[in-house]
Parts: C-alpha cells; sequence; structure tokens
C-alpha cells in the first residue's frame, strides 16, 4: 500500500475550518493556534510572533523568559505580540493571558526552526530509511523538537492546523521526515542549539499545490493552472460533488483486499520441513512488482528462506530483522511463530520489523524463516533496506544476511488489473494536485511562526512539465518569504536523483530538465541545493539514502544560513570556450580541486556539433577545468554532463560533493511547450 495517505477521502466545497481559529468568525474566548504549544522552538536572534484571537477589545499579555509584550484584540478578535530577540536555551515556560483566562505552554526552547515541505520523499519517514532501526534507536534528542501538519487541503487560507510538538525519541521519529530529521540533527550536532523541525509534506503533489492562488492568478503563464481547477457553476455544484463523494465512499468501500485469513499457516508454509521445490523465487528486498518475477497482486504472498545456524548460536536468543515491509507480517522461524505487525502498529507500511527468537527453538544446522506478507492495495513487499535484513544473536554483531533469493507462494490474492478504479473527479472538485490547496492548509496556518528557514524536496510531480517549473519554483519561494515577512530567509532544496533504466546513448530528459529548472531558483538570494546525483535508485523513485540527504542540505545551511566557511556545493558550471575539437570547460565551487572519486576516468560528458546531435565524449580534468571531446564531433558547439534520468556520472571537488548536471546549450527541451 505504501502510505494510508494515498486513501481518498470525500471532499467539500466549504473551505476546511481546522481547529482553533479557523472559522472565519472569531471566538469569545482566547485562542492561540496549535504551532504555538508545549515542547515547541521559539526562534533565536528575532522578534519571535505569538498570536491568536480573543475577545475583540480585550488586552492580552504575553509573557516569556525574560520578556513581555501585551496587545488588543482588533474587531475581528485578532492579535499580534512579538518578543525578544532570544539568544538559545531553555527549557522555558510561555504564558498568554487575558480576563478570566490564562495559558501556559511549558518545556519551550529557543534555537532554530525548519520548515521542511515537499512531497513523497521529504514525507518518507526514517522507519523507511537504511540502517532505519539503528537511527531510530539512537534518535535520543531532547532538544530536537518535531511537528508534523496533517495532509489536508482547504479552499481558501487557514489560520490553524491540527498537529503538536514533541521531543525527537525513538517512539517519536519513525514517521518523522527522514531528509528534515538528518538535516536537523546535523545542525544540532554541530552548533549545539535546540532545533525545531515542522514537517509539511505530501506525497505525489506538484509546486502549484503549494503556491497561493492569487500568486498564480497574477501572472497569464501560469493562471491556467488555476482556471482548471475553478469551481464549478452554483447551480449544480452541490449535486456533483455529492455524487462524487458517494462513488468515492463506494471505492473506498471496496477498494481494499479484505484478508482472508492465514491459510498458509494450516497448509504447513511456515514448518522447516515443508516441500517448496515448486515455489517460485523473488530476490528480497523486493517491491511486488518491481521484481520480474514478483506478483502484481493484493492479498497475502508467503516467503521462505532456508539457512544455516552455526553451532555457536544453537540455544540463543537470536534477532531477526526482516526492515520495513508493506502492508503487515507474520513471522515465523522453524514453524513457531516470533513476530507479527498490524494495522494497529503506527507507520506499519514503514515499520522496521525486528522480532527475538528464543534460544528454546534455535538449533544448529538448517533452519526456515516464513513470512507472511498481506497487502490490502497497492505495491506491497519487504521494502527494505537490504542492510536491515539479517539474523544475528541478540547480543552479537556477527550475523547472517537475509538478502537474496526467497521462495514465495501466492496464498490468497486480487490481480492489480481486477482492483476498483477509484472514480473522476469532475472539475472543481478540490484535491491534493489544486492549486493553491496546500498553501492554504498546510503552510498559511504556520505564518507567521519564527523560522529560521526552510528545506524543499519535491520535483518529481513536475517532471513532465520541468520547463514551466523554472517559473513556478521561484515563484513558490518568493511567494513564501512575501506572506511570512521576515524578508529572504534561507531556501535550500534537494535536486532529482539519478532514476529509472539507464539510458545507453545520450538522449533528452524530463528529469534532467527539472533539474536545470531546480538549478536556476539559485539566482534568488539566499538559496543552494542539495545535488544527489550519486546516491539514487534505478527502481526505487524514493531512494533509501536520506542520511546523505540531510548531510548536503546542511552544507547548505551551514554557509548560507549560519555564515561558516565550508564548501557546500560540488562543481558548478560557469563558461566554456572551444579550440578545435575540443571544449574546455571552467567551474565555481571546485572547492580544493576537482576529482572523480574513487574513478580514473571522468564519466557522464556529452558532446555536440551545430547538429544537436549528442555522442558520448572523453573528458579529463586539467587543473580547475575539464577538457571535453569526442571522435565523432570535429566541430564541437555544445556539452552536456549528467544529462539524463539516470545518468552515470562521477565528476565533484575534492570534498566529495557531486556536480550539478548541467548543459551549455539553451536548445529547446522536450517540456518548454508542455503543459499540464
Amino acid at each position: 500500500m505504501n502510505n494510508p495517505l494515498h486513501y481518498l477521502s470525500t471532499v467539500t466545497l466549504a473551505a476546511v475550518m481546522l481547529g482553533n481559529g479557523a472559522s472565519s468568525s472569531f471566538s469569545q474566548e482566547l485562542s492561540i493556534p496549535n504551532v504555538l504549544s508545549d515542547n515547541m522552538v521559539i526562534q533565536r536572534g528575532i522578534r519571535a510572533p505569538v498570536w491568536g484571537t480573543a475577545t475583540p477589545g480585550s488586552k492580552v499579555t504575553v509573557l516569556f523568559h525574560d520578556s513581555k509584550a501585551s496587545a488588543t484584540a482588533d474587531a475581528a478578535g485578532k492579535w499580534k505580540v512579538a518578543l525578544g530577540p532570544f539568544t538559545a536555551g531553555g527549557p522555558f515556560e510561555m504564558t498568554i493571558s487575558t480576563t478570566g483566562k490564562k495559558i501556559t505552554f511549558k518545556n519551550v526552547l529557543i534555537g532554530d526552526v525548519w520548515v521542511c515541505s515537499g512531497q513523497s520523499n521529504m514525507q518518507m519517514g526514517v522507519g523507511g530509511v537504511r540502517n532505519a532501526q539503528e537511527e531510530i534507536n539512537t534518535a535520543n534528542y531532547p532538544n530536537i523538537r518535531l511537528f508534523t501538519v496533517p495532509n489536508i487541503v482547504a479552499t481558501t487560507p487557514q489560520s490553524n492546523c491540527d498537529g503538536n510538538w514533541s521531543a525527537c525519541t525513538p517512539q517519536t521519529v519513525a514517521g518523522f521526515s527522514a531528509a528534515g530529521f538528518f538535516f536537523g540533527r546535523e545542525l544540532h550536532n554541530k552548533y549545539k542549539v535546540p532545533i525545531g523541525l515542522i514537517n509539511t509534506s505530501w506525497g505525489g503533489t506538484p509546486v502549484e499545490s503549494w503556491i497561493r492562488k492569487e500568486v498564480m492568478t497574477a501572472d497569464p503563464t501560469t493562471a491556467y493552472l488555476v482556471e482548471k481547477y475553478a469551481q464549478p457553476p452554483s447551480a449544480n455544484a452541490e449535486q456533483l460533488t455529492a455524487e462524487y463523494n458517494k462513488k468515492l465512499q463506494e471505492f473506498n468501500l471496496s477498494s481494499r483486499y479484505a484478508d482472508e485469513g492465514n491459510k498458509g499457516e494450516t497448509m504447513g508454509f511456515a514448518k522447516s520441513d515443508f516441500a517448496d521445490n515448486d515455489w517460485k523465487t523473488m530476490a528480497q528486498p523486493a517491491t511486488w512488482g518491481s521484481s520480474a518475477s514478483g506478483p502484481d497482486v493484493d492479498g497475502s504472498v508467503w516467503f521462505r528462506k532456508k539457512i544455516t545456524i552455526p553451532a555457536t548460536w544453537e540455544g540463543k536468543d537470536l534477532k531477526l530483522s526482516l526492515g520495513a515491509i508493506d502492508d503487515t507480517d507474520t513471522t515465523y522461524f522453524n514453524g513457531e511463530k516470533v513476530g507479527a505487525t498490524d494495522h494497529d502498529t503506527p507507520n506499519y507500511w514503514a515499520a522496521p520489523r525486528v522480532y527475538t527468537v528464543p534460544g528454546t527453538v534455535v538449533k544448529a544446522g538448517e533452519a526456515t524463516i516464513a513470512v507472511r506478507v498481506f497487502n490490502e492495495m497497492g505495491q506491497a513487499g519487504m521494502t527494505g533496506p537490504a542492510d536491515a535484513l539479517k539474523i544475528a544473536p541478540a547480543e552479537s554483531s556477527d550475523s547472517i544476511s537475509l538478502t537474496g533469493d526467497w521462495k514465495y507462494q501466492v496464498e490468497s490474492i486480487r490481480e492489480h488489473k481486477d482492483a476498483p478504479k477509484p472514480p473522476v473527479a469532475p472539475a472543481g472538485i478540490w484535491d491534493s494536485w489544486t492549486p493553491g490547496g496546500l498553501y492554504n492548509a498546510m503552510i498559511h496556518p504556520l505564518i507567521p511562526f519564527g523560522i529560521k528557514g526552510a528545506i524543499w524536496y519535491q520535483g518529481e510531480s513536475n517532471a513532465g512539465r520541468s520547463y514551466e517549473y523554472r517559473n513556478l519554483f521561484a515563484k513558490m519561494i518568493t511567494n513564501w518569504r512575501q506572506d511570512w515577512g521576515e524578508g529572504n530567509f534561507p531556501f535550500f532544496w534537494v535536486q532529482l536523483a539519478n532514476f529509472m533504466q539507464r539510458q545507453p546513448q545520450p538522449l533528452d530528459s524530463g528529469w534532467a530538465e527539472l533539474r536545470e529548472a531546480q538549478s536556476m531558483a539559485m539566482s534568488l538570494p539566499k538559496t543552494a541545493q542539495a545535488v544527489i546525483i550519486d546516491i539514487g535508485d534505478a527502481e526505487d523513485i524514493h531512494p533509501k539514502n536520506k542520511q546523505d540527504v540531510g548531510k548536503r542540505l546542511a552544507y547548505n545551511a551551514e554557509a548560507i544560513a549560519y555564515g561558516d566557511k565550508v564548501e557546500y556545493l560540488g562543481p558548478v558550471y560557469k563558461s566554456m570556450t572551444v579550440k578545435g575539437n575540443e571544449i574546455t570547460l571552467s567551474f565555481t565551487h571546485i572547492g580544493s580541486g576537482l576529482s572523480t572519486g574513487s574513478s580514473f576516468t571522468l564519466a557522464g560528458f556529452a558532446i555536440s556539433a551545430a547538429d544537436k546531435k549528442f555522442h558520448w565524449a572523453t573528458a579529463r580534468i586539467e587543473g580547475d577545468k575539464v577538457v571535453v571531446s569526442s571522435p565523432d564531433v570535429t566541430s564541437p558547439t555544445a556539452v552536456r554532463y549528467a544529462w539524463g534520468d539516470n545518468p552515470a556520472c562521477n565528476l565533484s571537488n575534492k570534498e566529495g560533493i557531486p556536480a550539478s548536471p548541467f548543459r551549455t546549450d539553451n536548445w529547446p527541451g522536450i517540456t518548454a511547450a508542455s503543459k499540464r
């Protein structure tokens, strides 16, 4: 299933009203938005806003640390004060009071607050990354605070959202944004100050959902996005919505495949002596449908793997680790049930499975591990990461890897082609792709909470309209900055990773053009990007290495937000010169020198004459430049580097930061005229 947030929910033509102060009419009592609460982090070094609603004309007083401020609620009941600036520290209490009512927030820290936003690669939790269980077990950071905004769409800007702040612990971190957490952890460990992280992300969403609607309407080139989602005529709007909601409810009831019960256990699938010779094999970890031999089904599938237990392990408790399993599982060792994870487990689809095998069933010699995986809809399977699949004595680092081939057998299934199809929403129905819909419900409620800056990981959903992204992405950054009222706060993003099949010849690529559009946004002040063209996964749009993602985003922050003299980018193309059949390229951000990493030969360069036909090129480093040529191109005009969905490329600086993909030409790309 991947994530229950993919389930559809009914919609309404009215604005979504959320929590305290979200109503268009003010509360008669003191009301504070949820982003201001116990355990929060107040931004240091600025005049930090505190706001809410109260009875019109009433005086509201805020006390925090060594600061006091008062304001009078206006005719709409709104009030706002500013406190500080403060230096990092805490914990403290904040009290907000008016006649007859007092609210106290406890365990409040002063530090740096970062907004973490985007689509599924920002939403992806720590429970889904490589070394997930180790990362979760060691995530005891009481001075890192986490806040997650729920996935909701709204037709008008909201003043509140559900959610609460919590300290970072093994119990709270598993479902929190991995990219956000690893970024925050880097900064916390280096600067020793409290870090607040606000995760406001939604998988599969385009950039225009995160931009205020009026910003797009004002630009003729983007107004069509808003017009496409214009509300239907009022005469039949309610009827269309009611009909769609009815169909959607019927779909939700029928779309989830119901578990028919554990038939395989009765049939002996878990027993060590069960004959599985006629079962097929599938390499693990793998997602169903991503393996050529794997089933494309909903339902239950059994997996079996035989291993050899060393004599020194006999009688000892073992730790059986299977990584994340999507959706649920029941796991056996030599026919004995040793663990299960069901829908009652938080983030069950991404929760790492770690079960104890009691020593009483551990014998030297051959043993069988059997896992029943059940999936109610969508993709499923043992999703890894690979290094999490292992078994070992509970008190030992000596382990047996469980990656590789497993025998599998379908127990009860529904093929995906036979699954119900969701209804198509009529024009005007608001969903997560609605321009401005996520800005209204997931960004606006946070404004004007004091922040240090923002990080962003999105772009996959706009790759078919990469040329348009040049405009939209810059609009979003500027929109947020203007509405927040903090000036040009630092804004950093993750450039799209390498993904999909590697092509044998140089080709145009929508993903390459999207990366180019992201790079262009660095023309805005206080911006930078984390290039991860080297750590993607050809078969998984959600690469598991989010640790390096966070680290490279932190490089950006260290240099731009904190003013440290560190190299924060890999080589960035600057200019070129042509001499004979060679093109010489110059770069900025070469750090202490250009490098090919552990390789001796540069890869990823293509060269073309004026005919626009690119050929793979030979490239060599000469000092701080790269010289490119090909025997197939005698009069070169342009060079492209790492230009593809999943390019083979290795240029970096000696600091180990990869070069950003680039092209020296400005020829029209394949997305130049695209519209959604």
